[in-house]
């Protein structure tokens, strides 16, 4: 929804976007933050399939641009180019560069707190709500630039493809995608976990392109233990059901008269069950911090399940921001729609989609 509206507002004849969504597997909320921007530079999407399904198409796109730009320097020395492709996801590393800003800020917020010096004898875990891995990246990114970071704690869901990898150093994409309603982070194959394994392995590209390619034939990648202590070192993780989700929501209501999103309350669940019990006042208790990635306005119905009819009513009346109440009564335009045909295989649809892709960018004018 950031990056639609920063495009809608720039005025810019020779920028557009094209953003998709798994249809039926965001909140309403969500939809509307999209749909009712009405500009000719914005196209907005909803596909059948998982939340990570679209990954395929858009990193083939990304790539075959690339490709053809090297094409063309190799052959005219001209590096320019009709169009230029970019993702705004966290596939895009200037993503999680941008979000480390967030680790050193947090860690120093810490500091602050506790009234410590900044610095080796002050160690902080972080604990974040982790689908495509983006933060966690990130993190490791700053980690490895300094910062002092001890543990990066991932709270997953019942897609749990990344508590699996750091636990037993199995990542092997699930066969079916499981409906949560911590559902931003229902990942089968997080994109960002490929530039964790190049950091851990000393920049080693040879070999995460072997794993990786292993990974893309096979669904499956087998850490050994040589790299799986070293991942298990500086990463651990939980996995977090839905009604676990939604007790620890209550608990932070109660406890601290804190109204969490699902997803933060994923991250809560995990530091309690990863033994740093956030919501209790322990001041023996090892440094931590939690990352709260969303607004619970976002989430009416994970909120409503784990709070109730009132506890939505209260949160309405005492935390609902103006800027989102505003976006409720606003008309919606008409996303288009990538069907999955009857009988086709995800390749499949995955191929006819990118061709959807380019005609949708290809109606956009300047772009």
């Amino acid at each position: 929804p950031a990056a639609v509206h920063a495009v809608a507002n720039s005025n810019n004849p020779y920028l557009g976007i094209v953003v998709h969504y798994p249809r039926g597997q965001i909140s309403a909320f969500q939809r509307k933050q999209m749909t009712t921007v009405d500009s000719p530079m914005v196209a907005v999407v909803s596909f059948d399939g998982g939340g990570d399904d679209m990954d395929r198409p858009i990193k083939d796109l990304l790539t075959e641009q690339q490709q053809r730009q090297h094409q063309q320097e190799e052959s005219s020395g001209d590096t320019t180019a009709d169009r230029i492709l970019c993702g705004v996801n966290s596939y895009n590393i200037g993503r999680p560069l941008m979000q480390m800003v967030h680790f050193f800020w947090t860690y120093l917020r810490v500091c602050e707190q506790l009234g410590k010096e900044p610095g080796e004898d002050t160690i902080v875990d972080i604990v974040i709500p982790t689908g495509a891995m983006g933060n966690m990246c990130a993190g490791y990114m700053a980690k490895n630039m300094g910062l002092p970071i001890g543990k990066l704690c991932a709270g997953t869901n019942p897609n749990d493809i990344t508590h699996r990898a750091i636990q037993t150093g199995k990542f092997h994409r699930a066969d079916e995608m499981e409906q949560t309603l911590s559902e931003a982070i229902n990942i089968q194959v997080p994109y960002n976990f490929e530039r964790i394994l190049y950091f851990l392995t000393g920049h080693d590209d040879a070999l995460v392109r072997q794993w990786m390619t292993t990974m893309d034939t096979t669904a499956k990648l087998d850490i050994d233990s040589t790299w799986l202590d070293n991942l298990q070192r500086n990463f651990c993780s939980a996995r977090i059901t839905d009604e676990e989700m939604c007790q620890v929501m209550v608990r932070v209501k109660e406890g601290l008269g804190y109204f969490v999103d699902p997803h933060t309350a994923v991250a809560f669940a995990a530091a309690d069950n990863l033994g740093y019990h956030p919501i209790q006042d322990d001041a023996q208790r090892k440094p931590v911090a939690i990352f709260a990635t969303a607004s619970p306005c976002k989430f009416q119905e994970a909120v409503t399940v784990a709070l109730g009819e009132e506890g939505w009513a209260e949160y309405e009346n005492a935390a609902f921001p103006d800027r989102a109440r505003e976006l409720i009564t606003k008309d919606e335009v008409q996303p288009t729609e990538y069907k999955w045909q009857e009988g086709c295989t995800l390749e499949e649809v995955q191929t006819s989609w990118k061709k959807n892709v380019i005609e949708l960018v290809d109606s956009m004018g300047g772009v």
